[in-house]
């Protein structure tokens, strides 16, 4: 069996950068969030589960899944965030497990697990070590202020809606600093890569 390495941040530290220059760099990396979609695509169970508590009028004319509605409701509503994320979290580990040992039995010997919300899921016994993109919290307020276009008060709320980066980073094995520029950033991304993959 091969190595795990699960790869977390924060909204707006720029984990998407990172897991985009690993992959540039060859290495298998199975993201949370394109497991979440694909197991919630027309004809799946996960949304005849969804269809069948939510009702038909999450759907879009084409039959998938209309996520602004579903937003809408799962926000104010605890209960059915709940019963969301009951059906779709076995799914997506599921799926990624799946991908995981598809890579490991064609030969590769590390796969990386993007996951937002790896400390907030509980999800840390799915990897063998762990890295967080961090950012001051001042840097993570602005960038995701200008990046969507929010007010201080409502990146504020979508901040402390996780948990807080330099906890984050207290419980990761690595920190990549995403303060600065690109540059360094991928200088720290090729470190980690020489260390985890290189030497395999």
């Amino acid at each position: 069996m091969g190595e795990t390495i699960g790869l977390t941040g924060s909204v707006a530290t720029g984990k998407s950068t990172v897991s985009n220059m690993i992959q540039q760099a060859g290495i298998p990396l199975v993201d949370a969030d394109i497991a979440a979609r694909k197991v919630v695509e027309p004809s799946t169970d996960g949304l005849a589960e969804i269809v069948a508590y939510f009702g038909k009028g999450i759907l879009l004319t084409d039959g998938t899944l209309n996520r602004p509605k579903l937003a809408e409701q799962i926000f104010r509503n605890k209960e059915k965030r709940e019963k969301l994320n009951e059906i779709t979290h076995p799914r997506v580990k599921e799926y990624m497990l799946a991908e995981r040992k598809r890579y490991f039995e064609a030969g590769e010997k590390v796969v990386f697990f993007d996951i937002p919300l790896l400390f907030e899921s509980h999800l840390e016994s799915l990897v063998d070590q762990i890295i967080v993109v961090w950012t001051t919290p001042e840097t993570e307020l602005k960038r995701l202020m200008e990046r969507n276009n929010l007010t201080k008060k409502d990146a504020l709320a979508r901040i402390n809606s996780q948990m807080g980066i330099d906890e984050k980073a207290k419980k990761a094995d690595f920190v990549i600093d995403n303060n600065e520029s690109l540059e360094k950033t991928q200088k720290q991304v090729l470190t980690i890569i020489d260390r985890f993959v290189k030497n395999k």
